[in-house]
């Protein structure tokens, strides 16, 4: 089982990114990169104890003509960065870890949820759980956002994965979320995205986000952030079929 989905982020990136054992426990079959569970512990712990985490190491991303090779683990860390910056949406904590079983990767805390459970298959979809995933995928520009990258946890949480797909530079959104196309950013939203566009000026956010993206990575995050500013500003509707992933889940 996974631990329960209250915690405190820093304390589990600090674990992700120290703990010194690391054990694989599985592959991740469905994956189109090669994805691992992993177990990470200390020296003296038992086996079966420790930390489950997702671990993507870079020698595992199959190439893609529009994706530098190798980048797929650092935008998977770019997206926790700016969702915790924001407040929103629920990224589980990711960190890049130089020292994997196949090398440098990304390591992801592991949540255990119903596979069974995600954005198609929720029923009713209020806009205060799902605009601020539209939000933010249109922000991260986001290529891959299949229903089951969104996992709902007991508590009736929403919980998103899989963001190897974004921070592109050349417009890429590809998404199964298009119900609030036309909508605007909340004010709540607009001010959150405020605060990300100054602090990418110059600030604890672009800092954070310089190691992991290009400079003109950076500079197309930050338009994307201010084009969601201005006023007036409505959320994109799909410009054809390949607007929708395939397959959708």
């Amino acid at each position: 089982m996974g631990p329960a989905p209250s915690f405190d982020p820093e304390v589990v990136e600090q674990a992700l990114s120290r703990l010194p054992c690391i054990t694989m426990e599985g592959l991740f079959r469905r994956s189109s990169n090669y994805t691992f569970l992993v177990r990470l512990r200390d020296m003296d712990a038992a086996d079966g104890e420790g930390l489950l985490a997702v671990y993507k190491p870079a020698r595992g991303e199959s190439p893609l003509w529009d994706f530098p090779a190798g980048t797929l683990y650092r935008r998977e860390v770019a997206a926790y960065r700016l969702a915790r910056f924001l407040g929103w949406p629920r990224v589980p904590p990711t960190v890049v870890r130089e020292e994997g079983p196949h090398g440098v990767g990304a390591l992801q805390l592991y949540l255990e949820t119903d596979p069974s459970r995600h954005f198609l298959s929720a029923g009713e979809r209020p806009s205060d759980t799902w605009l601020p995933i539209a939000v933010f995928d249109v922000v991260a520009n986001n290529a891959d956002r299949k229903s089951g990258h969104c996992l709902i946890d007991e508590e009736e949480r929403v919980w998103l994965i899989d963001h190897g797909l974004t921070f592109n530079a050349d417009p890429k959104l590809r998404t199964v979320i298009w119900d609030f196309a036309g909508q605007r950013p909340t004010e709540a939203l607009r001010d959150d995205l405020a605060r990300a566009e100054s602090s990418l000026r110059g600030g604890p956010l672009a800092d954070g986000l310089d190691e992991l993206l290009s400079r003109r990575e950076l500079q197309a995050l930050r338009r994307r952030v201010t084009a969601v500013l201005a006023s007036g500003y409505e959320l994109p509707h799909p410009s054809s079929a390949w607007s929708v992933p395939w397959p959708p889940v």
